[in-house]
């Protein structure tokens, strides 16, 4: 529960904090992330198709 307030606590920051910028930096902001997302997602998918595990 105290993660869960936590995590509702920094999503209210950051929604904050996007709210005050400049619609192109958080555009700018949000692919970045997407795409470091998208790279993490790929790089994950391609190390479990090889059978290796990191653990």
């Amino acid at each position: 529960m105290l993660f869960l307030v936590a995590a509702l606590l920094l999503l209210g920051v950051v929604l904050g904090t996007v709210a005050h910028a400049p619609l192109s930096f958080s555009v700018a902001a949000g692919a970045v992330i997407a795409l470091w997302l998208g790279g993490f997602a790929l790089r994950e998918r391609h190390g479990r198709r090889r059978g290796t595990s990191a653990h």
